[in-house]
Order: C-alpha cells, then structure tokens, then sequence
C-alpha cells in the first residue's frame, strides 16, 4: 500500500513536471517571470472555486497603470493559468448598473455619484487603451472593451482587463480581417458587417463605455428614457445631434450624478458630443484614441486632474511580468498569493485540477 501510494506520487511529480516542460517552462524558468506552482494556485483558489472566478481569456504583455497587472504563470497545469494583481472593487457595470438597494447605499454606489469622478474613470480607460494602440510593442486592439472589463482597485481606479480576445496590430497594417468576436452592444457595427478589425473598433466600444458612465444606462437597454422601441445607444446620439444648441443634459445624464450646472454641465455635453463621435458609423470619422484620451485629460483640468498624456505614457515603459529580482523569493510576495490568484483567469472544467 505504501509503496503504491509513492509510485502514484511519482506519477503526479513526473506528469507535472512533463506539463510544465511541454508549457516553455524550462524556458520561462530562466527569465524574470514569476512562477507559481500548482500547489500554490490550488490552495490559493480554494482549489479553483467557481466562486474565485473572474473571466476566462488571454492576456498581452503591456504595463500600464490603468491595465490589469499580470504577476506570473503556473505552467504545471493542462492549459498555462495566468495570475494577476488583485483589483478588489469589483467591475464598473457593477457599480454603474448594480441596484442600490441590493448595495444599501453603500460607499461603493455613491462612488459613482459625482460626475468628476465619472470622467477620470473615463479618462483612465482612455489612456490605457491608447496606451495599447500607440505604445505597446506590437500595438494591440483589445476587441472586447465593455464596463464588465473594467476593474476598480482599492482608490477606484480603472483597469482595463480581459486581453483574451486581444490582436496585435502586424506592422505595416492598418486593419486584420479575423473572424468577428465582441459583445453585444460593444461591437463596432463597421467590424460587425465586414469583418476588419481596426483601432476604431475599440474606439466605437469607447464610446458605448462612455454612454454608460454619462447615462447609467446598459447599452442594449430599450425605451429606458422614451418608451419607445430604440436602444440606449440609438437615443443617445440622436438626443446630441438633434439638439441644435438645446440644452440636452437632463435628458441624457444618470439622475443620480451630482454635478455643479455651470461649470459641469458643459463638460457633460462635451463628454456626450465626443462618444457620438467615437460611435460614428463609419471608423474614418471616429477620433483615434489619442485624441479622445487628449480630449478627456482637457476636461479633467477643470477639475484639478492634471492627466497629461505624454508624460503618464512615458511612465508606463518597463515589461508587464519583469520582477523585482528580491521579490522572487520575499516572504511578502509569498504572503500576498492567496489575495492575487483570485483574479488570475481560470475554468475549472478545462484544467487538470488535481495536486
């Protein structure tokens, strides 16, 4: 019986190590990434709990500050699992769109109140995604940008996440014709009807993003505000186009947003009239990211939030998984695993979770 039990263990040991050889990790082993056992992850997860599950998806290898982290890999399992920083605030679709009375008015429901904070959040996503299309090497659109894949972290700042239906931009090219993949609501009818996947398209599911931040309302929401049978998205930019220098904001903007009617009323309408840009029909017409991220930093300074574009970039330069060379083996980086896992992407029926 003892002897069976060691020959299995042996079994175990072997295949791990045969799955983390076949995954580069003789490789990887040798350069600055972390990696994490599978032991590790299993306890760290509750033994991948349905519970811990964030998304299931890819990742790219950018760092930016408004783009989620990645720590590390475990190359010991079936398919590689990825381990990112935590993001502990949940998503912002739920904090724009969770009922307050399931929230009990908590701090995290009137987060979003204020509509200054609505816009640096919006300007926190727009600088990581020009971040990917302008300074990532290769550049990459992101083709899945939506408020479900958007963190908060503990100052409730935006990162961007879910790099799992990610392309890099070959050189040279300005559009890839790939098979369409997106979200309802998010996706970029353009891409949708031809199948060419530009950086416009991720400026056009911006723009959705940003309806959401001014209205509070789901993109695929119908007749919230009119009765009638037309979407969110549809109301939104007839309502701003239509207007002909009439004030429109009420009409518009989340009920529950608090904000001066001088002074930020007229930031809204600009924030309303850029997302009918970034929702144009035609990627041609849409702004790139860069200058919609410009755009947004500009009316951040009314409020004190000096985002300049440039130098927040410039910041960003050092390699996603690069790690201290004393944090490998700190007892702290050891401690925190349990918190981090949490958000590395897994699904438990794909994986060989056995340890």
């Amino acid at each position: 019986m003892f002897k069976a039990l060691l020959l299995f263990h042996d079994y175990k040991r072997r295949k791990r190590k045969k799955i983390f050889t076949q995954n580069g990790g003789l490789v990887l082993k040798h350069q600055r990434v972390r990696i994490f056992s599978k032991t590790e992850l299993a306890k760290a997860t509750d033994n991948y709990n349905q519970t811990n599950l964030l998304g299931i998806g890819g990742f790219a290898s950018v760092n930016h500050k408004n783009v989620v982290k990645l720590l590390g890999v475990c190359l010991e399992t079936k398919i590689p699992l990825l381990v990112y920083e935590l993001v502990p605030n949940g998503t912002l679709f739920q904090h724009i769109h969770t009922k307050k009375a399931s929230l009990s008015l908590s701090s995290s429901s009137a987060m979003l109140r204020p509509w200054k904070t609505r816009l640096r959040i919006a300007t926190e996503i727009a600088l990581a995604i020009d971040y990917l299309h302008s300074l990532a090497h290769p550049p990459i659109i992101h083709r899945d940008i939506k408020s479900t894949n958007i963190l908060l972290d503990e100052n409730y700042a935006a990162k961007v996440s879910d790099f799992g239906a990610s392309v890099l931009i070959p050189p040279g090219q300005n559009g890839i014709a790939t098979t369409v993949q997106g979200t309802l609501g998010y996706l970029d009818p353009e891409y949708l009807t031809t199948g060419t996947l530009t950086v416009k398209s991720d400026v056009y599911s911006f723009g959705v993003v940003l309806v959401e931040l001014i209205t509070g309302e789901k993109p695929t929401s119908n007749g919230v505000r009119t009765g009638a049978k037309s979407n969110i998205i549809q109301y939104f930019v007839s309502t701003v186009r239509e207007s002909s220098g009439e004030k429109y904001v009420e009409k518009i903007v989340d009920s529950d947003v608090v904000y001066d009617e001088v002074l930020e009323t007229e930031q809204i309408e600009a924030a309303a009239e850029l997302a009918t840009r970034c929702l144009d029909g035609n990627g041609v017409g849409r702004p790139s990211m860069k200058e919609v991220a410009d755009e947004l930093a500009g009316l951040n300074k009314l409020h004190g939030n000096n985002y300049c574009v440039a130098q927040q970039i410039g910041e960003e330069t050092e390699r996603l998984m690069v790690v201290d060379d004393h944090d490998q083996a700190s007892s702290g980086s050891r401690a925190n695993v349990q918190n981090l896992v949490k958000y590395a992407t897994f699904d438990e029926s794909r994986y060989d979770v056995e340890t």
